[in-house]
């Protein structure tokens, strides 16, 4: 399969900082990657620049084959972003949201996609009150609508089940399981190493700024992504450690 997303020595620097250091990463069409990491690897730092929300010092980026520095706004059409910040309007209801976007998006009789993502994200009733109103679960519902409501072909995800109920991460974790069985592409950062084994195709442990082991789903030790994501620590921390001394 054709790579969709190509990173090529990726630098991010904020300052003096290196957060990003000559970073490579693909993911093939239809790959569901789950990037894993302690806080500060960079996980978020990667998907900003994939959703073309912030720029990189070096490198290069491709995403659907264009390059991101010269046609961001091409691949913005190809992307669906889930980040910290919901992207919503507070003083627009949850239905007219969902219009601004399709209109952006150039969703053509877009009011039956409306009805079916509110549907899916369980918002059918809540449709006519204002966002500022929701609650911060509500709202990251209807992100992750706005996300999908134009079936991007990719899908950047960071930490989304990040104030979900139990309900709702369900909900969450039906919607990207459809959206693996339309063969689209899903890169996520996650903590919840559970529900990523339950959900990824490939794991990708970023750590120091780069990619410090990668496995797929069905090579998995018998102990697991836990096992598999403590010791790569393990094992780069002590690496570190030797190259200092």
């Amino acid at each position: 399969m054709a790579d969709v997303i190509e990173v090529n020595r990726l630098v991010k620097r904020f300052g003096h900082k290196q957060v990003l250091k000559n970073l490579d990463f693909r993911v093939a069409e239809g790959e569901f990657v789950a990037l894993l990491g302690p806080n500060g690897a960079g996980k978020t730092t990667l998907l900003r620049i994939l959703s073309s929300l912030s720029k990189p010092n070096f490198g290069i980026v491709r995403i659907c084959g264009y390059d991101l520095s010269g046609q961001a706004a091409i691949v913005r059409q190809k992307l669906g972003v889930v980040s910290h910040l919901p992207l919503l309007y507070g003083d627009l209801n949850a239905e007219e949201n969902l219009m601004f976007y399709a209109r952006l998006y150039g969703i053509l009789a877009p009011q039956g996609r409306i009805n079916e993502v509110l549907n899916l994200v369980g918002l059918e009733k809540r449709r006519k009150d204002l966002v500022r109103t929701f609650s911060r679960g509500m709202q990251q519902r209807l992100a992750i609508g706005r996300a999908i409501l134009h079936d991007p072909e990719v899908l950047l995800l960071d930490e989304p089940h990040t104030g979900l109920d139990q309900d709702a991460s369900n909900m969450l974790d039906d919607v990207l399981q459809q959206v693996a069985v339309r063969g689209r592409t899903v890169v996520m950062t996650s903590h919840d190493l559970a529900r990523t084994a339950y959900l990824a195709s490939r794991f990708d442990v970023l750590s120091k700024g780069k990619i410090c082991a990668t496995v797929k789903a069905n090579d998995l030790p018998e102990h697991g992504l836990l096992s598999f994501y403590q010791n790569t620590l393990l094992e780069n921390s002590q690496e570190t450690r030797g190259k200092v001394a």
